[in-house]
């Protein structure tokens, strides 16, 4: 088995991932911001190492040392109250200039391959309800982000071709598991309070990507010999309506599900109105990705289902009583 270099070692995908590359016997080298943050590992025998911030000037030799791969999950993400005056810029410092600066040097110490996780924001932000992303789409990202996130590709596709180093691109959809941020955990807070959900209405499609399918998929991605140079579309394989969505997660959370017809046009409006666009959207509109290549050229099977992860999701949310 191989070492594995891991950036962004501390967050929610990379400890699940630094736990999976160890089942399978890899040894593992995390990558931190600082020192102190070893303390968030939970994990002995993975071996840590400080790098400071990324950007283009950060120096990776230390960690890389001995590495034969290397999975890179450190990024700039998104921002709800975004400060700067040019947030692409900001973006581009640590997703585009810092992953490229991170690959020369993999290349120049001998690792072999480089998986990248992207986002699925490089395809961009909906799909219709009877349609997927693909692989072979176009990148069209329509945020900073996603314009990050496109220009690291295209910057990691040109390293490959100058130095040999094998690429992998993962895009995932929304990743949830225990630990979840953000919205999902929101949402859960909300279900747990009885609040009824405006959203019994809305028909859409959305794909999702279970924490620990996720890092089993990496770790795929990391040794399998078909992979190199490959994009894969990630997901659990089972697309969800936001109304099956809320009704899964009452479930385990044994509470009642209330869900008022409210149609999607006021809701959007009501988005507008609150500043929160971007996050009704993702209730509102569809988002599936094919996650069909990574099945049938890799042979990978989601170890969880949908309905899996979603009540291992609660049962972590009661058990810690967030």
């Amino acid at each position: 088995m191989s070492r594995v270099l891991v950036t962004g070692a501390t967050g929610f995908v990379g400890r699940a991932l630094c736990g999976e590359l160890l089942r399978h016997g890899h040894a593992v080298c995390a990558a931190l911001r600082r020192v102190e943050d070893s303390t968030r590992m939970a994990l002995d025998e993975v071996e840590t190492v400080a790098v400071g911030e990324v950007n283009a000037a950060t120096d990776w030799r230390k960690a890389l040392a001995g590495c034969e791969a290397a999975v890179h999950l450190a990024a700039r993400v998104h921002v709800m109250r975004e400060e700067a005056t040019d947030p692409l810029a900001e973006f581009r410092v640590v997703n585009a200039f810092g992953v490229e600066n991170l690959a020369r040097q993999a290349a120049a110490t001998g690792v072999r391959r480089f998986v990248f996780v992207s986002s699925i924001k490089v395809n961009g932000e909906r799909t219709p309800s009877n349609a997927a992303f693909t692989e072979a789409d176009p990148h069209c990202p329509q945020d900073p982000y996603g314009v990050s996130k496109s220009e690291a590709e295209l910057a990691l596709h040109r390293v490959a071709r100058e130095t040999g180093m094998e690429i992998v691109i993962v895009r995932p959809p929304l990743i949830y598991g225990p630990g979840v941020k953000g919205n999902f955990l929101t949402m859960l807070k909300a279900l747990r309070r009885g609040i009824p959900m405006p959203f019994g209405a809305v028909s859409n499609r959305r794909s999702l990507v279970y924490l620990e399918n996720l890092a089993d998929a990496l770790v795929l991605c990391t040794t399998h010999p078909a992979a190199a140079g490959e994009t894969y579309l990630v997901s659990d394989g089972e697309d969800i309506s936001t109304p099956e969505l809320l009704r899964k997660l009452c479930e385990p959370l044994d509470v009642p599900v209330w869900l008022l017809p409210v149609p999607a046009s006021i809701l959007r409006v009501g988005g507008t109105i609150l500043g929160k666009s971007e996050a009704f959207e993702r209730l509102l509109g569809s988002l599936i990705v094919d996650s069909s290549k990574i099945r049938r050229e890799l042979g990978w099977t989601p170890p969880f289902t949908l309905t899996d992860g979603l009540r291992n999701t609660v049962e972590w949310f009661k058990s810690n009583n967030v």
